[in-house]
């Protein structure tokens, strides 16, 4: 979790649902606005939120491409060991 206090994992993580709220309103102005709201409120909530992350693990092993994807997008840690597993040479 990125605050080690609970009331900054709330504020951010109340900060990421402001973002998710905000991204329709800023949708139709021009540029890709929307899309960095949701990205970055779902960042914010991700990783401040257990059961966010539990739920996003759920549906990431529901859909492993979509989740392979996000975790690269995220630069999640476990994506870098997972791709360094993957791309070492097997021992037989």
């Amino acid at each position: 979790m990125t605050g080690s206090h609970p009331a900054s994992r709330t504020a951010l993580a109340a900060l990421g649902v402001v973002l998710l709220l905000l991204a329709p309103l800023v949708t139709p102005l021009p540029g890709p606005g929307g899309l960095l709201f949701v990205a970055g409120g779902l960042i914010l909530i991700l990783r401040n939120s257990a059961w966010a992350r539990r739920a996003f693990t759920r549906r990431r092993r529901s859909w492993p491409r979509l989740g392979a994807f996000l975790d690269r997008a995220m630069r999640r840690p476990s994506d870098k060991r997972r791709r360094a597993r993957a791309e070492a040479p097997r021992v037989d």
